[in-house]
């Protein structure tokens, strides 16, 4: 501190304190950013939305082995979707807000193991016991 005279560190010190009270104390402008749809799912209709809707449901892995039981291969199933009614489609959609979203849980599986390694960890660090019977 000997290598910087005494008024050079007061201005110095005296500068910083009023930015960071100027910094401080300047007021923060937040709001929501506006979404914007990307070319793939553009909605500009409910029709739309309740294709799209059924269309995700069909994906999924569930759905999709159900209806090969059935023999309805995937391109039948699209056509026949192309070819449903306003209300026929929306009932459609309706019903399928209902499935679960997911794959088939083995993120679910994965995050519970993490946890429980987590948790035997943790016991060890803190040297305790870890007995079962």
């Amino acid at each position: 501190m000997g290598c910087f005279p005494r008024a050079l560190r007061f201005w110095t010190a005296l500068v910083l304190v009023v930015y960071w009270c100027g910094i401080h104390t300047a007021p923060a402008f937040a709001g929501l950013a506006p979404s914007r749809s990307s070319g793939v799912t553009e909605v500009s209709s409910v029709r739309d939305a309740d294709r799209i809707a059924v269309q995700r449901a069909l994906e999924h892995k569930v759905v999709a082995q159900k209806l090969r039981d059935y023999g309805v291969s995937p391109e039948q199933a699209r056509l026949r979707l192309a070819s449903l009614s306003d209300a026929e489609l929306h009932q459609l959609a309706s019903a399928t807000k209902g499935l679960p979203t997911g794959g088939d849980g083995v993120g679910t599986l994965i995050g519970v193991l993490i946890v429980i390694v987590l948790v035997i960890v943790i016991l060890k660090l803190l040297n305790k016991e870890i007995v079962i019977r």
